[in-house]
């Protein structure tokens, strides 16, 4: 009985300590004082993946960490902006992951890759030019169409996340 109570004191003790690890918010993070707004431009998608919405969905996912998650506003256009985020989507491979026991896939794996760059308008050089990467699997006997979606919408709030910590941390 004594052993059961010290691990569950060890567990709850566990619990607490990383909880305020499951989720961080950049909310408070300290943004210039003269950087009020952001332009965010659709990024073109290059990647020949034959889904027609993803740069509505990282543009969508961008737009959620920029303005949701810090003081900024939204530019309507580059010129009237004090810091911008443009690129663009370079690569889509949706490919076997796992093969199951018959020699068929059982999991694949939708990879996403953006090269982007960051920088404020009063700036020459941008603060950062990069690629992010994303990636998730989905089970592809279980629903293949909603799934490959889905994992892509995964990969996508990645690279948007990503890119967000990326731009906040210089600041």
């Amino acid at each position: 009985m004594d052993c059961n109570r010290r691990t569950r004191t060890f567990l709850i003790a566990l619990l607490i300590l990383f909880s305020g690890c499951i989720s961080y918010s950049f909310t408070g993070t300290s943004i210039p004082s003269d950087v009020q707004n952001i332009y965010i431009p659709f990024f073109p998608d290059q990647s020949q993946s034959g889904l027609g919405n993803l740069s509505d969905r990282l543009n969508r996912a961008l737009l959620e960490r920029f303005v949701n998650q810090s003081r900024l506003s939204l530019a309507n256009d580059q010129e009237t902006s004090d810091a911008f985020v443009e690129g663009a989507i370079q690569s889509y491979v949706n490919r076997p992951f796992s093969i199951g026991g018959d020699q068929q896939a059982n999991l694949n794996e939708v990879s996403i890759s953006v090269r982007a760059t960051f920088q404020f308008a009063s700036d020459e050089e941008p603060l950062w030019t990069s690629t992010f990467t994303g990636s998730a699997t989905y089970d592809v006997l279980e629903n293949p169409v909603d799934g490959e979606l889905e994992a892509a919408e995964t990969a996508l709030q990645q690279i948007a996340n990503n890119m967000f910590n990326d731009a906040v941390s210089n600041w």
